[in-house]
Protein backbone atom coordinates (compact mmCIF):
# COMPACT_ATOMS: atom_id res chain seq x y z
CA UNK A 1 0.00 0.00 0.00
CA UNK A 2 3.08 2.42 0.14
CA UNK A 3 3.24 3.28 -2.96
CA UNK A 4 -0.21 3.87 -3.37
CA UNK A 5 -1.63 8.03 -3.38
CA UNK A 6 -3.09 8.61 0.01
CA UNK A 7 -6.67 8.11 -0.96
CA UNK A 8 -5.63 4.82 -2.83
CA UNK A 9 -4.23 3.67 0.19
CA UNK A 10 -7.52 4.64 2.57
CA UNK A 11 -9.42 3.35 -0.08
CA UNK A 12 -8.03 -0.03 -0.10
CA UNK A 13 -7.72 0.73 3.64
CA UNK A 14 -11.72 0.44 3.64
CA UNK A 15 -11.84 -2.15 1.61
CA UNK A 16 -10.08 -4.35 4.22
CA UNK A 17 -12.15 -3.38 6.66
CA UNK A 18 -15.21 -3.90 4.57
CA UNK A 19 -14.21 -7.52 4.06
CA UNK A 20 -13.20 -8.16 7.79
CA UNK A 21 -16.58 -6.99 8.98
CA UNK A 22 -19.02 -8.78 6.61
CA UNK A 23 -16.66 -12.11 7.56
CA UNK A 24 -17.36 -11.31 11.24
CA UNK A 25 -21.11 -10.93 10.42
CA UNK A 26 -21.07 -14.10 9.12
CA UNK A 27 -19.81 -15.36 12.14
CA UNK A 28 -22.28 -13.75 14.55
CA UNK A 29 -25.00 -14.83 12.49
CA UNK A 30 -23.82 -18.60 13.74
CA UNK A 31 -24.28 -17.23 17.57
CA UNK A 32 -27.29 -18.04 18.85
CA UNK A 33 -28.66 -16.58 22.78
CA UNK A 34 -27.75 -20.10 23.91
CA UNK A 35 -24.25 -20.17 22.64
CA UNK A 36 -23.26 -16.81 24.14
CA UNK A 37 -21.91 -18.81 27.18
CA UNK A 38 -19.61 -21.08 25.58
CA UNK A 39 -16.02 -20.83 25.49
CA UNK A 40 -14.08 -18.79 23.07
CA UNK A 41 -10.28 -19.34 21.81
CA UNK A 42 -9.77 -15.85 23.55
CA UNK A 43 -9.12 -17.18 27.34
CA UNK A 44 -11.00 -16.82 29.51
CA UNK A 45 -13.57 -14.96 27.30
CA UNK A 46 -17.31 -16.72 26.39
CA UNK A 47 -18.98 -15.63 23.52
CA UNK A 48 -20.95 -12.81 25.19
CA UNK A 49 -17.66 -11.05 26.60
CA UNK A 50 -16.18 -11.73 23.07
CA UNK A 51 -18.95 -10.79 21.13
CA UNK A 52 -19.66 -7.20 23.95
CA UNK A 53 -15.48 -6.19 23.00
CA UNK A 54 -16.11 -6.92 19.51
CA UNK A 55 -19.22 -4.05 19.91
CA UNK A 56 -16.73 -2.00 21.92
CA UNK A 57 -13.81 -2.52 18.90
CA UNK A 58 -16.49 -1.01 15.97
CA UNK A 59 -17.65 1.76 18.16
CA UNK A 60 -13.93 2.74 19.09
CA UNK A 61 -13.38 2.83 14.56
CA UNK A 62 -16.57 4.79 13.90
CA UNK A 63 -16.00 7.28 16.72
CA UNK A 64 -12.36 7.65 14.81
CA UNK A 65 -13.89 8.11 11.66
CA UNK A 66 -16.62 10.40 12.90
CA UNK A 67 -14.43 12.37 15.22
CA UNK A 68 -10.78 12.42 13.81
CA UNK A 69 -10.03 9.89 17.86
CA UNK A 70 -10.13 7.18 19.72
CA UNK A 71 -10.33 7.69 23.43
CA UNK A 72 -9.99 3.74 24.55
CA UNK A 73 -13.09 4.09 26.22
CA UNK A 74 -16.21 2.03 25.30
CA UNK A 75 -18.59 4.62 24.09
CA UNK A 76 -22.08 2.88 25.05
CA UNK A 77 -21.35 -0.08 27.75
CA UNK A 78 -23.48 -3.67 27.79
CA UNK A 79 -26.13 -3.53 25.81
CA UNK A 80 -29.22 -6.25 26.39
CA UNK A 81 -28.53 -7.61 22.87
CA UNK A 82 -25.29 -7.50 22.09
CA UNK A 83 -25.67 -9.94 18.66
CA UNK A 84 -28.26 -7.00 16.97
CA UNK A 85 -25.70 -4.17 18.69
CA UNK A 86 -22.97 -6.10 16.75
CA UNK A 87 -25.23 -5.80 13.44
CA UNK A 88 -26.25 -2.01 13.74
CA UNK A 89 -22.94 -1.57 14.75
CA UNK A 90 -21.09 -2.97 11.54
CA UNK A 91 -24.18 -0.75 9.47
CA UNK A 92 -22.93 2.12 11.11
CA UNK A 93 -19.39 1.61 11.19
CA UNK A 94 -19.04 0.88 7.18
CA UNK A 95 -21.47 4.01 6.55
CA UNK A 96 -19.20 6.55 8.13
CA UNK A 97 -15.81 4.76 6.53
CA UNK A 98 -17.50 4.57 3.25
CA UNK A 99 -18.49 8.14 2.82
CA UNK A 100 -15.37 9.82 4.22
CA UNK A 101 -13.39 11.65 1.41
CA UNK A 102 -10.34 11.79 0.62
CA UNK A 103 -7.35 10.10 2.46
CA UNK A 104 -9.65 10.67 5.55
CA UNK A 105 -7.29 12.00 7.33
CA UNK A 106 -5.45 11.37 10.77
CA UNK A 107 -7.02 9.63 13.74
CA UNK A 108 -5.98 10.06 17.50
CA UNK A 109 -5.21 7.54 19.70
CA UNK A 110 -3.77 7.94 23.24
CA UNK A 111 -2.30 11.30 21.60
CA UNK A 112 -0.58 9.27 18.66
CA UNK A 113 -1.72 10.91 15.39
CA UNK A 114 -2.20 7.77 12.87
CA UNK A 115 -3.97 7.72 9.01
CA UNK A 116 -7.15 6.45 8.58
CA UNK A 117 -5.42 3.64 6.53
CA UNK A 118 -3.34 2.37 9.45
CA UNK A 119 -6.55 2.60 11.93
CA UNK A 120 -8.64 0.48 9.43
CA UNK A 121 -5.79 -2.25 8.71
CA UNK A 122 -5.31 -2.53 12.50
CA UNK A 123 -9.65 -2.40 12.91
CA UNK A 124 -9.58 -5.26 10.26
CA UNK A 125 -7.04 -7.47 11.70
CA UNK A 126 -9.10 -7.16 15.09
CA UNK A 127 -12.51 -7.86 13.35
CA UNK A 128 -11.37 -10.94 11.28
CA UNK A 129 -9.46 -12.38 13.71
CA UNK A 130 -12.31 -12.08 16.62
CA UNK A 131 -15.13 -13.50 13.78
CA UNK A 132 -12.74 -16.40 13.34
CA UNK A 133 -12.71 -17.13 17.04
CA UNK A 134 -16.36 -16.65 17.20
CA UNK A 135 -16.42 -18.62 14.34
CA UNK A 136 -14.62 -21.31 16.43
CA UNK A 137 -16.61 -21.21 19.58
CA UNK A 138 -19.60 -21.83 17.68
CA UNK A 139 -18.89 -25.18 16.61
CA UNK A 140 -19.14 -23.99 13.38
CA UNK A 141 -15.19 -23.27 12.09
CA UNK A 142 -15.19 -20.90 8.92
CA UNK A 143 -11.43 -19.92 7.76
CA UNK A 144 -10.54 -16.36 6.97
CA UNK A 145 -11.36 -16.14 3.58
CA UNK A 146 -7.62 -16.40 1.18
CA UNK A 147 -6.99 -13.07 0.33
CA UNK A 148 -7.88 -11.35 3.15
CA UNK A 149 -5.85 -13.56 5.20
CA UNK A 150 -3.18 -13.04 2.84
CA UNK A 151 -3.52 -9.23 2.99
CA UNK A 152 -3.75 -8.82 6.69
CA UNK A 153 -0.88 -11.66 7.63
CA UNK A 154 1.42 -9.27 5.46
CA UNK A 155 0.39 -6.35 7.81
CA UNK A 156 -0.03 -7.91 11.06
CA UNK A 157 3.49 -8.10 11.76
CA UNK A 158 3.51 -4.37 11.78
CA UNK A 159 0.87 -3.81 13.89
CA UNK A 160 1.75 -7.04 16.58
CA UNK A 161 5.58 -7.09 17.41
CA UNK A 162 6.55 -9.53 20.28
CA UNK A 163 6.49 -6.62 23.07
CA UNK A 164 3.10 -6.01 22.26
CA UNK A 165 2.01 -9.55 23.03
CA UNK A 166 1.52 -9.65 27.09
CA UNK A 167 -1.87 -9.02 28.20
CA UNK A 168 -3.00 -8.30 24.51
CA UNK A 169 -2.10 -11.60 22.71
CA UNK A 170 -0.90 -14.88 23.28
CA UNK A 171 2.57 -16.32 22.51
CA UNK A 172 3.20 -16.82 18.60
CA UNK A 173 2.02 -20.63 17.34
CA UNK A 174 4.26 -22.27 14.74
CA UNK A 175 2.64 -24.15 12.25
CA UNK A 176 4.29 -26.40 10.73
CA UNK A 177 4.37 -27.84 6.78
CA UNK A 178 2.00 -26.02 4.28
CA UNK A 179 -0.51 -23.78 6.35
CA UNK A 180 -3.91 -21.95 4.54
CA UNK A 181 -2.93 -17.75 5.21
CA UNK A 182 -6.06 -18.12 7.44
CA UNK A 183 -4.65 -20.56 9.81
CA UNK A 184 -0.69 -18.55 9.84
CA UNK A 185 -2.60 -15.50 10.44
CA UNK A 186 -4.27 -16.94 13.67
CA UNK A 187 -1.58 -18.60 14.77
CA UNK A 188 0.39 -15.93 14.37
CA UNK A 189 -1.83 -13.54 16.75
CA UNK A 190 -1.36 -16.72 19.27
CA UNK A 191 -4.48 -19.49 18.43
CA UNK A 192 -4.08 -22.22 17.44
CA UNK A 193 -5.62 -23.39 14.14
Amino acid sequence: MTSLPATAQFTEGVGLLERAVSYALGAVRMVTDESLSWPTPCRPWDLRTLVRHLNDSLSALTTGIDEGRIDGEPDEGSVADPLAAFRWRASRLMGGWATTPGDGGVIEISSVGLTACVVAVAGSVEIAVHGWDIAQATGRPRPIPRALATELLEVAPLLVADGDRPGLFGPRVWVTGPAAASDRLVAYLGRQP
